[in-house]
């Protein structure tokens, strides 16, 4: 029973994103927290409160954790083919061509 749903907490938390996922998600990271320190500078400059400007940042680094960590599928939409095992044989009898002669 343990061991069953242990799976499933591991399949959930080793969720598959793709190299274009990952760009995306640092693009989103990036952004995100930009703008949230942005907004969370100004309110702060313009109310003169430090309290609800690190409330803000952290509301905002929250939320950007949220969309970037967990694998979300759309992270996962160009999935990368990777050759089979043992789709070729490693001997292949490829020649080299120098001089206008075939060599092994």
């Amino acid at each position: 029973m343990a061991e069953q749903i242990l799976d499933q907490v591991r399949d959930v938390v080793e969720g598959q994103i793709d190299f274009e996922g990952q760009k995306l998600a640092e693009l989103i990271a990036n952004v995100a927290l930009s703008v949230v320190g942005a907004i969370a500078f100004l309110v702060g400059y313009l109310l003169q409160d430090i309290k609800l400007a690190v409330w803000i940042a952290l509301g905002g680094t929250a939320l950007t954790f949220v969309a970037v960590v967990p694998p979300w599928p759309f992270y996962n939409n160009n999935p990368v083919a990777w050759l089979q095992v043992g789709g070729r044989s490693q001997h292949t009898t490829a020649s080299l061509v120098v001089d206008e002669k075939a060599v092994r």
